[in-house]
């Protein structure tokens, strides 16, 4: 899915449910600010999230040993913050087809 492709399923939705009060071009600004907020909020280091969708967050990459893919030879790759995102129960729930609940009973039995 591109950004287009966002903007036309959010302004799709907004039309559904409160009729056609907001144009593409509109909706369009709207996901473009929200998505800057989340690349300035991690640029400052800060968390964000989104209640029943996840949580973005920075997480501090180690020094690490590599290699050069052509010559062979060992790199060193210096420490550096890498944004992760981590699903919420509720979005992993989604994707696997099953109720929050099984899902939660699930992780109990795993961990036995």
């Amino acid at each position: 899915m591109t950004k287009a492709d966002l903007v036309e399923r959010v302004t799709a939705q907004i039309s559904r449910t409160a009729g056609p009060m907001i144009s593409k071009k509109d909706c369009a600004r709207v996901v473009d600010a929200f998505l800057e907020a989340v690349k300035e909020s991690l640029q400052h280091q800060e968390n964000i999230e989104v209640r029943g969708f996840g949580t973005f967050k920075i997480r501090s990459r180690k020094t690490r040993m590599a290699r050069n893919p052509r010559t062979g030879s060992p790199v060193e790759v210096s420490a550096r913050p890498v944004p992760v995102f981590k699903p919420s129960k509720e979005l992993r729930a989604l994707v696997a087809g099953v109720e929050v609940s099984d899902l939660h009973d699930t992780e109990f039995s795993e961990a036995e």
